[in-house]
């Protein structure tokens, strides 16, 4: 292993405990160079030393924090003067510069005359961001931000309770709304139930009085007997293979009554149907009385409602004593069933 060779002693000036002034220190350049320098090999090897000056880092290390101490790296006497900046003269361009407050957008943010017209006006505020006023009163840039921020958020809760406020008081005026809206259709739903119901208790009445009135009128053609057979009754004993008519059974003799005022049209034989009266009533509907014993009128007369017009009997084609009563409008071949048209006239069987 190559042994350290000492590093060659060097000698500089002292230097002053005062820091004295550059001219009172002198020092040696060193300027090393490639050449002068060769590549370390090896571990622990130190290159050689040439001019009588020190190669190491630890020697330039020291050199360097001496002269940083005294006041910068001195350097040589000899050595290149300081480099001088020249600052070109900027007063002609300023002449010809606009003035600021004639930039748009930028006078109104400089200007201080009080008659401001964009409406704007802010307290002036010292370098701290605080207010001349609050600066006079003592407060810290801290304690005006947070009155700042305790205001904007007051603001802020302001602002949503009158909005919750509002909020409510639509719904409630909503809600009234919509209340009084259903009690106007309970109101109207109701109202009209009540008109429906007395009209139709206004028409029973009436119904009932016409009734009433028709049964003056009207009146059954048998005042005691019992129904045996009645319309549409599928059979092959009648020849249009069902019952056309309503049967009202009867002793023999039992009187029948014309059951309302009418004029006799036929009263006479019939065939199948015996001996038949056929009453045309004013409107032109006829009543066909058949199979009786006996007749008491003649064609062309005028009857009033319950006159006696003939009686019970079994004469044609029946099986017993009966009267068989056939309901014609308006003199038409085929009749109707008796008994609905019965009850229309007020009478009840």
């Amino acid at each position: 292993m190559a042994s350290k060779r000492p590093a060659p002693e060097f000698s500089y000036a002292p230097i002053d405990e005062a820091f004295g002034s550059a001219d009172e220190q002198t020092w040696e350049e060193w300027n090393p160079t490639e050449e002068s320098i060769r590549p370390v090999r090896g571990r622990h090897r130190v290159a050689k030393q040439r001019g009588g000056l020190a190669r190491s880092s630890t020697v330039l290390g020291v050199g360097v924090i001496a002269a940083v101490g005294a006041g910068g790296i001195a350097t040589a006497q000899g050595g290149k003067p300081p480099v001088h900046i020249s600052m070109p003269d900027l007063s002609a361009v300023k002449d010809s510069l606009p003035d600021a407050k004639s930039l748009p957008g930028v006078g109104a943010l400089i200007s201080d005359d009080s008659d401001d017209s964009s409406g704007t006006s802010a307290s002036p505020l010292t370098e701290a961001g605080v207010s001349t006023a609050d600066a006079a009163q003592g407060t810290t840039a801290g304690e005006a931000l947070r009155a700042r921020i305790m205001q904007q958020a007051e603001q802020q809760q302001d602002q949503a309770a009158q909005a919750e406020a509002a909020a409510a008081e639509q719904a409630a005026a909503k809600k009234a709304a919509d209340d009084a809206a259903k009690e106007r259709d309970a109101a109207t739903a109701k109202a009209a139930a009540e008109k429906k119901k007395a009209e139709e208790a206004a028409k029973k009445k009436a119904e009932a009085e016409r009734l009433a009135k028709l049964a003056k009128s009207f009146t059954l053609p048998v005042s005691s007997y019992t129904i045996t057979g009645t319309f549409g009754q599928p059979g092959s004993m009648w020849s249009s293979g069902y019952h056309t008519g309503l049967d009202f059974a009867a002793p023999t003799g039992t009187p029948l009554k014309a059951i309302h005022s009418g004029t006799v049209k036929e009263a006479g034989w019939a065939g199948a149907y015996g001996y038949r009266t056929v009453l045309e009533l004013p409107d032109g509907t006829e009543l066909w009385y058949c199979h009786q014993s006996s007749l008491n009128v003649s064609a062309g007369q005028k009857v009033t409602s319950g006159d006696v017009i003939g009686r019970v009997g079994a004469t044609g084609n029946v099986t017993g004593p009966h009267l068989h009563l056939e309901v014609h409008p308006g003199g038409q071949a085929t009749g109707v069933d008796p008994a609905p048209w019965l009850r229309s006239n007020g009478l009840t069987i």
